[in-house]
């Protein structure tokens, strides 16, 4: 009787035999077999799968691994494999283009930057002087003219404040120094001291408040009189009745905010040729160069009766510091340092009385202008005097004249100041 072989496959070629189907792992053991060896196991000499010497044909291709392309594995090419294709370059960097963006995304910064600090600061200007309620005006001239005015109002001010910048706790407020700043069109700017004991006429004027005409008396006072009367506008008004030149803006600082604005650019250095203490202001300086913080600079500007020449000498003092002043917060560390810029700016306008036709621009033609006279960009003098009356101050009207003509047609100031 026939033996019949049952449970496992025959020979490769041996008659009934069945062939041996390779597994999954099978297949990855025939490609590795392959890829080290360079040879198909089941494909004698094909190399590339098909039937071998046997005549047995797999049916799968031993050159390809699911999932990956045909002719080469996961892994590194084989010899004899076909070469891998090269990878692609990468583009080159487009500098220009880069830095193009970047200039963009700079300067549209900068704008958003420089219009919001613009609209901030105008913002906090205090637009309380109405020029147009002062009357019998003189015609102007060529360029501008500012009247600035530093008061000794102590609006905003702790009674700490009062007590350490010696300000006294007064109600109101007077003038504590004049300047008429003239900013030509052609040729050099001007700065004109005017002296708080000048003697002028009060002329007629209307009430800024009432809207009362008071006519003229011929009455004869202090200049700062007149800013004690009926403010700002009535102060404008007599300096122009008493000189005639027209005041085309209006700008005035009280003690606490000159005070901070010498504070927030870090102090003023400032070369002080001879000492001297003054109980009433606080001052108290040796001779020499020294920085003085916003305490000492108040003491320093304000100091009147500890000086040879009283007023005179004090606006001296006054167009000194307010040079160092400029040249300081305009220099780079402060314009460039926005931790220095913004509390000089808050600092200053946060307390800077303006009149309502006045703007940003103007506040910065006005700073430019006061920066290149007291820099030596101009003329710096005070109003020409002739003489003393009753303890004021009486103005050579003569030379006043020949100024104010020089000032309307923006020529070079020849007239020479008093002493």
């Amino acid at each position: 009787m026939r033996h019949v072989q049952r449970g496992g496959p025959s020979a490769p070629g041996q008659p009934g035999s069945v062939p041996r189907q390779p597994s999954y792992d099978d297949n990855v053991y025939d490609d590795l077999y392959r890829d080290q060896r360079g040879q198909d196991p089941y494909a004698q000499g094909g190399g590339q799968g098909g039937p071998g010497q046997d005549g047995y044909d797999s049916g799968y291709n031993t050159g390809q691994v699911y999932g990956a392309p045909a002719g080469r594995g996961n892994g590194p090419q084989g010899p004899g494999g076909p070469p891998a294709p090269p990878r692609a370059p990468k583009p080159p960097v487009n500098w220009k283009k880069r830095i193009t963006w970047g200039l963009v995304t700079f300067l549209a910064l900068l704008l958003v930057v420089s219009v919001s600090t613009y609209f901030w600061a105008d913002s906090k200007l205090k637009r309380e002087v109405d020029l147009s309620k002062v009357i019998e005006r003189p015609d102007g001239g060529k360029g501008t003219n500012y009247l600035i005015v530093g008061s000794d109002s102590r609006a905003g001010m702790s009674d700490e404040e009062k007590k350490k910048l010696h300000t006294g706790s007064a109600a109101g407020k007077r003038t504590d120094s004049m300047m008429i700043l003239h900013v030509a069109d052609d040729g050099g700017n001007t700065m004109i001291s005017l002296p708080r004991d000048s003697n002028v006429t009060i002329p007629s004027f209307k009430g800024a408040d009432s809207g009362k005409l008071y006519p003229g008396t011929g009455r004869q006072t202090k200049l700062n009189a007149a800013y004690a009367e009926d403010g700002p506008e009535l102060l404008v008004r007599t300096v122009e009745a008493n000189t005639g030149l027209r005041i085309d803006h209006y700008a005035e600082i009280g003690f606490g905010g000159f005070a901070k604005i010498v504070d927030a650019v870090g102090g003023v250095e400032l070369d002080i040729p001879k000492g001297f203490k003054d109980k009433k202001s606080g001052a108290d300086f040796e001779a020499g160069k020294q920085t003085l913080n916003g305490e000492e600079a108040l003491a320093f500007v304000r100091t009147r009766y500890a000086l040879p020449g009283s007023d005179l000498d004090r606006t001296k003092n006054q167009q000194k510091f307010l040079a160092a002043l400029a040249n300081q917060a305009a220099t780079p560390g402060t314009v460039l340092n926005p931790f220095k810029l913004y509390p000089t700016m808050g600092a200053g306008l946060d307390t800077l009385i303006v009149d309502k036709d006045m703007d940003l621009m103007d506040v910065a033609s006005m700073f430019w202008a006061m920066k290149g006279v007291t820099g030596g960009d101009g003329k710096s003098m005070n109003m020409p005097i002739s003489g003393f009356a009753n303890g004021n101050v009486v103005w050579d009207k003569a030379k006043v004249k020949e100024l104010v003509s020089q000032l309307n047609n923006d020529e070079k100031v020849t007239v020479s100041g008093g002493n």
